[in-house]
């Protein structure tokens, strides 16, 4: 399934996401040298529809065209089928972000196989830093995220964005993965399309490669903004929603997703719903439901119940099923007393 190249094929550089599938029969890791041999790794694509991170990629490489990196790269470009489709993944293949750990029923899947191979060779070439690239479907700034908050993760974290997210939730992510091999993070670059988040995600791993190390004292708290990623909120599967449709089990209000990152007082309206069974699922970092802690339904509306601040919300429908309607955070209070 995974193909393992020392070069970038013809024409690469050439092609857009959606016709990766000209160059590379599919998942490809692609190891270039550099001058310094511990190698950055960056996924992209791990979600076809979220394109963000090949082109910055593509850019970055362009840029270097006959000239040595600074250091080793070691590229994955990941579902170039779905990416052919332009969605996240095709029908009968898992989510390429949920299985970089062995959970239940991935263990024998040679999609968990090639997640294994890849974290496998990247351990024996000393690894320096990962990145995972991806892109939001609904109006989020762009952010860096984390699953442990020591100092050198966070620096390479504010080396993006000073908004970052410390979350434990969702499992088999790849960032878990890598997490135990060298400083990790997931950067978030707005939706796909947008110039801008290109630009970004390249400059930042340019910035990357030109580090001879990362710095391993704490950041400045002036130079973040540090949340914690404390619920993740689902529709579950027998409840119909919609964002304009009177007769669904919960209509969504209008513009939700600009609500993302935005710090919500208790009573914020987030729909209405056509019956008191039509409720969300919550549940927290330990797979607890915590529904009635974080959100209320009253006279046919759902209102948050305490202050809290949403990110990924989303009004496309199919992310909402695929994934989720979006995360709930908390600012992160004192993370440098005990922080690890």
């Amino acid at each position: 399934m995974l193909s393992v190249l020392d070069h970038l094929p013809t024409g690469l550089l050439d092609l857009e996401a959606f016709r990766l599938h000209e160059a590379l029969a599919g998942p490809t890791l692609i190891h270039l040298p550099g001058r310094r041999p511990e190698p950055l790794f960056v996924s992209v694509l791990l979600h076809g529809d979220e394109d963000t991170g090949w082109y910055a990629v593509r850019a970055l490489l362009r840029k270097y065209h006959g000239r040595e990196l600074p250091r080793a790269l070691s590229v994955f470009i990941g579902n170039v089928a779905a990416g052919r489709a332009c969605v996240r993944f095709l029908p009968g293949q898992p989510d390429y972000n949920r299985i970089w750990e062995d959970l239940p029923g991935t263990a024998g899947l040679p999609e968990r196989q090639m997640m294994r191979r890849i974290v496998d060779d990247m351990r024996a070439r000393r690894v320096f830093a990962s990145v995972d690239v991806h892109n939001n479907t609904g109006i989020n700034p762009h952010y860096a995220c984390v699953r442990r908050m020591e100092p050198c993760f966070l620096q390479l974290a504010t080396l993006f964005s000073r908004t970052v997210v410390y979350f434990i939730k969702p499992d088999g992510v790849q960032t878990a993965a890598f997490t135990g091999l060298c400083p990790a993070v997931t950067v978030e670059c707005g939706q796909s399309g947008h110039p801008h988040g290109v630009a970004h995600a390249a400059e930042y791993l340019e910035a990357c490669l030109q580090l001879s190390a990362i710095p391993e004292h704490p950041v400045a708290a002036h130079d973040i903004d540090l949340f914690h990623s404390v619920a993740i909120v689902k529709v579950p599967a027998g409840v119909s929603f919609g964002f304009n449709d009177e007769n669904t089990d919960i209509r969504f209000t209008a513009g939700l997703d600009h609500l993302n990152f935005r710090e919500l007082p208790a009573g914020t309206l987030l729909g209405r719903t056509l019956s008191e069974k039509a409720r969300l699922e919550v549940r927290d970092e330990q797979g607890r439901d915590v529904g009635a802690d974080y959100l209320r339904w009253q006279d046919g509306e759902i209102r948050t119940a305490v202050p809290v601040m949403p990110s990924m919300l989303t009004v496309n429908a199919q992310a909402v099923r695929q994934d989720c309607l979006c995360y709930l955070m908390q600012r992160h209070p004192g993370f440098y007393e005990g922080a690890g």
